[in-house]
C-alpha cells in the first residue's frame, strides 16, 4: 500500500482524519481518502513515504523548504492553497521562497485548469496537474428529503467573495435570501433587507443547512477549490457560477457565466424560477457530473495513476 504524507499549517496535529471527522475542509478530505498522516510544516517524521504532499499557506509559507521535505519522501508535491495570485499579497522573500519551492518539488498541484495554465507558464514546470476538490460523504448521505426553498448566496459582503454581487443577483428569484457568515464577514451587513445571516457552523452542519435551500448563487471572482459549487452539486441545487472553477463549470454547465456578466446570471436566475423543466435539468445534471468527475473513487484512482508515473 502507497504511504503518503501531508505537511500543512495546522500546527500541533499529527495523525490520520476519521471519515466522521465533523469539519471536513477539502484538504482533510483529501487526507482522509488516501490514508495520509498529517504533520506541520517543520515537523521531522520517522517514516519515509512514497509520496508527500504539501499544501501552501497564506501565512506561514516561508516554513516550507521542498529541499528538506525530500528528505522525507520519493515523490513531493505543493498544493496550491487559496487563489493561484495570493502569494503576491506577501513580502517579496515570502513571494521568491514560494517560487523556488514550486519549482522544486517534483508536482505542482492546482485546484483548477486556469489554475494549471497559470503555473505552468510562471514556473516552466514540467509536471502541472489539477487536484480535484473532494467531498467525504460517510457523515452526510443520510440526509432526509426535504421541500426545498429559499436561496443561499455563497459569501459575504467582500471582494473576495462578491457577496454583493450574488445578492443583488438573488434578488431575482423573489425568495428569501441567506448568507453564510464567514471570518470575512463586514459590518452592517445585517442591516439589508431581506438578507438572513447563518450561524457560524462546522462542516457536517453546513451541508446538512445547505440541504434546505433550493437555489444557490455564489459570484465570487476568487477562483480557489470551489467547494460552495461542489457542495450544491452534490444535493442537486442548482447554483449559479463563474465557469472559472472547475466544479461551477463542470458540475453546473448551464449556470456557468464568464465573469462579471451579472445580466446574464439574473437572467439564469429568472428562468430557474419560472421553468420547471429547466430546473429539474440543471438539478439532476449537477448531481450526474458530481459523481462523474468528483467521486472519491475517481479521486483516489487519478492520484495513485499520477503518482505510479513518477516512478
Amino acid at each position: 500500500m502507497m504511504k503518503m504524507a501531508f505537511f500543512t499549517e495546522m500546527d500541533g496535529f499529527n495523525g490520520k482524519i476519521s471519515r466522521y471527522h465533523d469539519n471536513m475542509r477539502v484538504e482533510f478530505a483529501w487526507m482522509c481518502s488516501l490514508n495520509a498522516d498529517h504533520y506541520f510544516y517543520t515537523d521531522t517524521p520517522e517514516i519515509y513515504y512514497d509520496v508527500v504532499l504539501v499544501l501552501s499557506s497564506k501565512t506561514k509559507s516561508h516554513l516550507i523548504e521542498i529541499e528538506k521535505l525530500k528528505s522525507y519522501g520519493r515523490v513531493v508535491g505543493m498544493l496550491q492553497e487559496g487563489p493561484y495570485w495570493t502569494f503576491q499579497d506577501q513580502d517579496l522573500s515570502t513571494q521568491i521562497n514560494y517560487f523556488n519551492n514550486l519549482t522544486t518539488a517534483d508536482i505542482i498541484y492546482a485546484h483548477n485548469d486556469l489554475d494549471a495554465v497559470y503555473y505552468s507558464g510562471l514556473t516552466g514546470h514540467k509536471d502541472v496537474r489539477v487536484i480535484r476538490s473532494l467531498m467525504i460523504e460517510d457523515s452526510i448521505k443520510d440526509l432526509s428529503n426535504v421541500n426545498r426553498s429559499d436561496v443561499i448566496i455563497g459569501g459575504n459582503f467582500c471582494s473576495w467573495y462578491g457577496g454583493f454581487d450574488s445578492y443583488i443577483v438573488a434578488q431575482t428569484l423573489d425568495e428569501k435570501i441567506y448568507i453564510p457568515s464567514m471570518g470575512r464577514k463586514i459590518d452592517g451587513e445585517e442591516q439589508m433587507p431581506n438578507l438572513h445571516h447563518l450561524p457560524y457552523m462546522n462542516w457536517v452542519e453546513w451541508i446538512k443547512k445547505l440541504n434546505n435551500f433550493k437555489y444557490a448563487i455564489h459570484l465570487m471572482r476568487t477562483h480557489a477549490a470551489g467547494t460552495f459549487a461542489l457542495n450544491c452539486a452534490y444535493l442537486g441545487i442548482p447554483c449559479i457560477g463563474y465557469s472559472g472553477l472547475d466544479t461551477q463549470r463542470l458540475c453546473h454547465p448551464d449556470l456557468s457565466i464568464e465573469i462579471a456578466d451579472i445580466k446574464h446570471a439574473k437572467e439564469l436566475a429568472k428562468r430557474l424560477k419560472e421553468d420547471n423543466l429547466f430546473y429539474e435539468k440543471c438539478s439532476s445534471v449537477a448531481k450526474r457530473n458530481y459523481n462523474n468527475y468528483f467521486s472519491e473513487e475517481l479521486f483516489v484512482k487519478n492520484m495513485k495513476e499520477v503518482i505510479n508515473e513518477t516512478n
